[in-house]
């Protein structure tokens, strides 16, 4: 009689503690096959036990069978396929078994385990060193499954067979500890700069047997954990009698600069396998309930939020002056919306760093105080995020230094909102210097960005955002020449070639007061085709292609640019202001030659000649 028992399992690696073969892919058909699929319960969290599972893989596997007595069968065979991971054992005869299956995720010699061969049940069959001082790194399995093998009447003869099919769960040795925190106040949240988490005497399980049982114990000493990237440590169970205890230590800074540093107890006094035990840590920070919204680089890309005049956002808005337009003056945009919320809109290539925005509302103050502090506005940015005073009771800081606590305000009360901006960023000290702004925004002339050609119209084709930043960096560098000493100066040593078109001079005054005087400019983007690059005059200005991204450092382009700023400031071609001195002398080499003083002072910035949605 041919006495075959076949124990299949999922699993992944080939690391058997049976004797083992390589699978053989045919089976004999008359023989009897008994089967176990493999598979990993998920964590269990507080008092859940949700039958969540998958299918195993692990980077070592073990295994054995166990008779009734709880001793080791040998002289069986064990056969393991990676490709199925599924593992087969012969040589078993009737009788009432246990399989042993131990699997491991990662790297156990990182954690200095030891595996055993285990001669009984109760032998022990994993081990960690009693000065480990350190969470573990690998995640450990284990099942322990019964099954027999009986006897039954076949056509030819009495016939051996496991009488068993049935998945097994495989669950962990270890507990999952996660480290958590909850802030009053969303901000602090972003503004912890370092969190650490040292131990108590803690005294940690170190033996576990085929069983299923722990035993042994650590030497209570375990090394403090950086909780800044990892919040989530893995654990053998505790030894009986010990807690798992410490300090969680967080620092946190301020807007002001200040660091506060905390420290706070916690204790957990059960580790169970297979569970997460959340340790939660309740901040209460000094600034719990300021009013400031304070947005630090973290908290900013955690918002996501959006930007404006970038590559995909639709025409119909771009060209929509009710919804893109800046004067050149004030290119940082705020509003308080309808709903409570401050807008931040900015018009920069830059981003702006160390922004303080104050606000003056009568309902809080007949002060500013201190609203919203960013790390850094980036360019083009278009933040909305409800303030604090309509979401609770806050403390304001005053202008002056005082503190007042105000209640939770309705948005109807805010009305009348002032504000006042603070950077230490010397952009923002160059934003300030323009004085002269002038209103921007952007046209098709009949032109469509969205062909491939940019659909030309007579002269024009369809302006893309690509050109729009560009136009945003040019005029932010315009109007900010026009009030730089040095451009000045300039005029008034070449005073003599400045004239209208019928070479009649004029003055430097008059000159600085048309460059200087309130302008709206539709800007579009101008179709070479015909032989024009430039186009401009009363509120239209155009340039080609190559002007907007190479005005930083190309002189002819510059050129063209200043061409066209002479026609919107009211001249002909018979002037110096077009065909002569003033935009392809003195403007155009003044532009290029000081570039490194302007707002905008490179392209890398903006990058535009590499950008795809440009045209070919």
């Amino acid at each position: 009689m041919t006495k075959v028992t076949f124990i299949t399992f999922l699993c992944s690696l080939l690391l058997v503690a049976c004797s083992q073969e390589e699978w053989q892919t045919t089976v004999d058909t008359d023989t009897s096959e008994a089967v176990f699929k493999l598979y990993d319960m998920n964590y269990s969290e507080g008092n859940s036990r949700v039958e969540s599972r998958q299918e195993s893989r692990y980077d070592r596997l073990e295994f054995y069978v166990v008779d009734e007595n709880g001793d080791r069968v040998e002289d069986t065979k064990g056969k393991y396929n990676p490709a199925t991971s599924e593992i087969s054992m012969e040589g078993l005869h009737k009788g009432s078994y246990r399989l042993l299956v131990l699997g491991v995720k990662g790297d156990e010699s990182k954690d200095r385990a030891v595996i055993y061969q285990p001669k009984h049940l109760s032998d022990a069959w994993l081990s960690f060193p009693e000065d480990l001082q350190k969470p573990l790194e690998a995640e450990y399995f284990y099942s322990q499954t019964p099954f027999t093998v009986s006897v039954r009447q076949t056509g030819t003869g009495n016939q051996e067979v496991a009488a068993i099919r049935q998945d097994v769960s495989q669950q962990r040795i270890i507990a999952r500890a996660d480290f958590e925190f909850g802030y009053a106040n969303p901000y602090i949240r972003y503004a912890v700069t370092d969190k650490q988490l040292s131990f108590g005497e803690v005294y940690f399980c170190t033996t576990f047997a085929g069983d299923g049982s722990f035993s042994g114990q650590s030497d209570g000493v375990m090394k403090d954990l950086d909780l800044n990237e990892n919040t989530s440590y893995l654990f053998m169970p505790l030894a009986g009698g010990s807690s798992l205890n410490g300090e969680v230590s967080l620092q946190i800074r301020s807007y002001r600069g200040e660091t506060v540093r905390q420290v706070y107890a916690y204790r957990q006094e059960q580790l169970e396998g297979n569970h997460i035990h959340r340790i939660m840590t309740e901040v209460n920070h000094p600034d719990n309930h300021s009013a400031v919204m304070f947005v630090t680089k973290s908290a900013y890309q955690a918002g996501q939020y959006a930007k404006i005049l970038q590559d995909d956002e639709p025409k119909e808005v771009y060209i929509d002056a009710s919804q893109r337009k800046f004067n050149t003056a004030q290119p940082l945009q705020l509003s308080l919306t309808e709903e409570g919320k401050l807008h931040v809109r900015f018009y920069s290539p830059r981003d702006l760093g160390n922004v303080l925005i104050k606000a003056r509302i009568p309902a809080v103050s007949s002060e500013y105080f201190d609203l919203a502090y960013f790390d850094t506005i980036p360019g083009f940015a278009d933040f909305y995020e409800t303030v604090p005073l309509v979401q609770r009771s806050s403390v304001c800081r005053l202008e002056s230094g005082r503190q007042i606590q105000v209640p939770q305000f309705d948005v109807a009360q805010l009305s009348g909102i002032e504000f006042k901006v603070e950077s230490s960023d010397p952009f923002w000290a160059k934003l300030q210097k323009i004085v002269h702004g002038w209103d921007i925004c952007w046209g098709l002339y009949g032109g469509d960005p969205e062909k491939e050609d940019g659909g030309p119209v007579g002269n024009w084709m369809g302006i893309r955002p690509v050109h729009c930043r560009e136009s945003v960096a040019l005029f932010l560098n315009f109007t900010y020449m026009i009030d730089m000493p040095e451009h000045e100066q300039i005029l008034r040593e070449n005073s003599d070639k400045l004239y209208d078109d019928n070479k009649n001079p004029i003055e430097v005054e008059r000159v600085l007061q048309q460059m200087r005087q309130k302008r709206t400019l539709v800007v579009g983007l101008v179709y070479p085709g015909n032989n024009v690059i430039g186009l401009g005059g009363g509120s239209t200005f155009g340039v080609y292609q190559q002007a907007w991204f190479e005005h930083y450092w190309n002189a002819f382009v510059c050129s063209v640019t200043f061409h066209e700023l002479g026609h919107v400031m009211g001249y002909g071609h018979s002037s110096s202001f077009t065909y002569g001195p003033w935009a392809e002398q003195l403007m155009n080499n003044f532009y290029i030659d000081n570039i490194s003083q302007f707002p905008i002072d490179s392209s890398t910035y903006l990058n535009s000649k590499s950008n795809p949605n440009r045209y070919k």
